[in-house]
C-alpha cells in the first residue's frame, strides 16, 4: 500500500470502521507474523496481536502523521504489547516446536521428495536454533534484530517504532549482531 492510499485510509479510519478494516486486513497478517517471531507461540501471537489491534482502534484519532509509514506506529504498539507479555509471564512459558512451517513435498519421486523433507527440516533445525539463540539476548537486541532481519525495516523506520535515535538502532544492531554470533558459536 503507498503512503498516500494509507494516509488517506487512516484518516478515514478515524470515523469510519470499513476504512480500518481494510487497514486491518492489510496489516494483520504482519503484525502476527511479527509477533508470532518474537514470542513463538502461535496462541500468544493471536492474543498479543489481537491486544494490538484494539488499542490501534481506541487510540487512532491520536495518531498523527511524521512521515514515517503507519505501519511503525502498530509495530511500535506491538513491541510494548510483546514486553508487556513478558513482563507479566515468565520467557519460556512457551514452546518453540509450536512454531513449525509445514514441509512442502511436491510431485516429484520419492528420492527427491525425502531430499526436500531433509531440507525443510534442517532449515526448520536452524530457525528453531536460531530463534532459541535470540530468545536469550536483552529484549532491546531482541527487539532491533526481529524488525531488521525478520520484518525487514529500515533504520529509520526501526527508531520510529522504538522511540529512539537511529544512531542508538545501529548501535544495538552491532551490539546485539556480536552477542547473537558469540552465541552461535
Amino acid at each position: 500500500m503507498d503512503l498516500e492510499r494509507e494516509k488517506e485510509l487512516v484518516e478515514r479510519a478515524k470515523s469510519n470502521t470499513e476504512a480500518f478494516a481494510e487497514l486491518y486486513d492489510h496489516y494483520y497478517p504482519q503484525l502476527f507474523g511479527y509477533v508470532l517471531r518474537r514470542t513463538a507461540s502461535i496462541e500468544i501471537a493471536q492474543d498479543v496481536t489481537a491486544e494490538v489491534v484494539f488499542k490501534a482502534l481506541k487510540n487512532l484519532r491520536q495518531f498523527h502523521w511524521r512521515g514515517v509509514p503507519f505501519s511503525s506506529w502498530l509495530y511500535r504498539i506491538a513491541t510494548h504489547e510483546i514486553a508487556n507479555y513478558f513482563s507479566k509471564n515468565k520467557p519460556g512459558q512457551f514452546s518453540l516446536e509450536e512454531v513449525s512451517d509445514s514441509i512442502s513435498i511436491g510431485d516429484s519421486s520419492a528420492e527427491s521428495e525425502l531430499l526436500e523433507a531433509e531440507a525443510d527440516l534442517r532449515r526448520h533445525e536452524e530457525y528453531l536454533a536460531l530463534h532459541a539463540n535470540i530468545s536469550k539476548l536483552p529484549i532491546k537486541y531482541q527487539e532491533v534484530i526481529t524488525l531488521r532481519f525478520f520484518e525487514n525495516k529500515q533504520v529509520k523506520e526501526i527508531a520510529e517504532i522504538l522511540g529512539k535515535r537511529e544512531g542508538t538502532v545501529k548501535s544495538l544492531l552491532h551490539r546485539a549482531l556480536k552477542k547473537l554470533g558469540n552465541l552461535m558459536e
